[in-house]
């Protein structure tokens, strides 16, 4: 019995100190209220898109929650609402997978919304499937998706005195590589892509986050918008909601063990939208509420040049 309670006490400390020191992550600690400001946060209706636009809400600021599905989106603008008190939480529909949802969502966005003061690039995918116009999923909806909303917004940002573009990227993108023409290519799912093919056009994508954020600070220097990437800690979301249910069910019992919850995961996010000071820091990198280096591939600014260039012309902006 002794010789039991003696390995249960070891697997436990090296849990405390695994959980506590790698996985928990630290707390964003900006007191910064917001009335009077305009956010919008893609995927806002569940996960820590809806923790970040709770904290928001409850700071004062109008939120936008930018999502695909009406009900599930007007289900947490009530929850939203009942948790903050702030009845400025309103439902625009967005879908990252058709540009031309992003589009319209933009156009009905400008006519409608006086000001817009954060941007909140939050909304991912993981998964098979191929966008609207025939994009890899993770691809269109990662960083094409938002490439185009960012861009079309840009000129309603550059009105406040001061706003922030904030995109959730991941530690995963030190696996990411980006193969041009592959990136472009709109064809047809292959059936037999595996579940690492999906895993490797997730890391390519979170790639392509930072390198974004990365030619967005060189576009944007001198106005006074700033942008972040980031790295929300390891979480439970419903990113891997299209894998087969026995891959979700093995992944579960280390994601009750390991994982940020929502709250947790919201905190970078958190920091890089409020933090005061930050400003000098535009175009970089954050986890755990610090600024991180990135890998070699994300420091490359030719390849972020030219991506951004790609970019435009795949979203039909030139």
């Amino acid at each position: 019995m002794s010789v039991f309670l003696n390995i249960m006490t070891v697997v436990i400390t090296v849990y405390v100190l695994i959980y506590y020191n790698v996985c928990k992550g630290s707390r964003c600690k900006s007191t910064a209220k917001l009335k009077g400001k305009t956010a919008i946060v893609t995927g806002g209706n569940s996960g820590i898109g809806k923790t970040t636009a709770l904290d928001l809400a409850r700071r004062g600021a109008r939120v936008i929650l930018a999502c695909r599905n009406k009900k599930r989106a007007e289900a947490a603008v009530f929850d939203i609402r009942m948790e903050s008190g702030n009845n400025e939480v309103v439902y625009m529909q967005l879908d990252l997978a058709s540009l031309k949802s992003v589009r319209s969502f933009a156009e009905t966005f400008l006519k409608t919304e006086p000001r817009l003061d954060l941007l909140i690039n939050n909304a991912g995918v993981l998964g098979p499937g191929r966008t609207e116009e025939g994009f890899d999923m993770a691809f269109g909806v990662n960083h094409l998706g938002h490439f185009l909303l960012t861009n079309l917004l840009l000129e309603r940002l550059k009105l406040a005195q001061q706003s922030r573009v904030v995109t959730v990227s991941a530690l995963l993108h030190r696996l990411g590589a980006l193969d041009f023409p592959s990136l472009s290519a709109r064809r047809k799912p292959v059936p037999s892509q595996t579940t690492w093919g999906h895993i490797q056009a997730y890391c390519n994508s979170k790639l392509c986050n930072v390198l974004f954020t990365r030619e967005l600070a060189n576009q944007l220097e001198g106005t006074s918008v700033t942008c972040y990437c980031l790295h929300p800690g390891v979480i439970t979301t419903e990113l891997c909601r299209d894998f087969p249910a026995w891959q979700q069910l093995l992944l579960l019992p280390f994601a009750k063990l390991f994982f940020l919850d929502g709250e947790a995961g919201a905190q970078t996010t958190l920091h890089c939208a409020l933090q005061e000071g930050i400003e000098p820091l535009s175009g970089r990198y954050f986890s755990n509420c610090a600024v991180q280096e990135v890998s070699a591939k994300a420091r490359d600014d030719a390849v972020a040049k030219k991506l951004w260039e790609v970019s435009e012309t795949l979203s039909g902006l030139s």
